[in-house]
């Protein structure tokens, strides 16, 4: 009876053993798996410190922390080199795509526009969305119509029937930018001209 129980005792052992030494290989693969392009690696928390060229890209799930590394970072975050690890930092904006800096975007997710380093569902006053870059382009805020100009006709202010007059609006310096889209600064309209010049044909120097 008793020799019955040792052979029991036994086979539960190793039983464990084994189930032990299976559970150790697989979280060993594991490990490894979550370990590429590790220096220092934590079997809860994953990378904790990458090879030189590599960024630690870290990321929450709950209360619980990970960390991998990456080549590049993802989109939403910037890579920041330092002397003792190179991070992955979130952009701080949750509408940002990709950024320069924490606060400064370069590109937008959809149904976002860009703006000086920042994204807006609506762009700003004084510019307008450009759909095929998703950015606000500054628009320009040209001055009051002049009056119409002299009718004319090649330099001529009659002797024709018809003719052309014009007139013009500035943009002040400090409302245009390089690259604004300006509405229309210049309009022309057909005019009637005297046909016949008193005192013989006149032209405009």
């Amino acid at each position: 009876m008793q020799w019955i129980i040792f052979m029991l005792l036994l086979f539960l052992s190793s039983m464990e053993m084994l189930t032990q030494n299976r559970w150790k290989k697989q979280a060993s693969a594991g490990l490894l798996e979550n370990c590429t392009g590790c220096v220092l690696c934590s079997e809860d928390n994953g990378c904790i410190t990458c090879h030189h060229r590599l960024f630690l890209l870290i990321w929450r799930d709950g209360i619980r922390q990970y960390g991998m590394c990456v080549h590049t970072c993802p989109p939403g975050y910037f890579g920041v080199r330092g002397l003792e690890v190179n991070r992955c930092t979130k952009c701080r904006s949750p509408s940002c795509e990709s950024c320069f800096s924490r606060d400064f975007c370069m590109k937008c997710k959809d149904k976002f526009y860009l703006h000086k380093g920042q994204c807006f569902r609506q762009c700003p006053p004084s510019t307008a969305a450009q759909p095929d870059t998703r950015e606000c382009q500054e628009t320009c805020e040209p001055g009051p119509w002049s009056q119409w100009s002299s009718c004319t006709h090649e330099g001529r202010t009659c002797g024709c029937k018809w003719g052309v007059e014009t007139r013009v609006r500035e943009v002040p310096g400090t409302t245009r930018e390089e690259g604004a889209a300006c509405p229309e600064l210049l309009e022309t309209r057909k005019c009637r001209m005297r046909k016949h010049c008193p005192g013989g044909e006149h032209r405009i120097a």
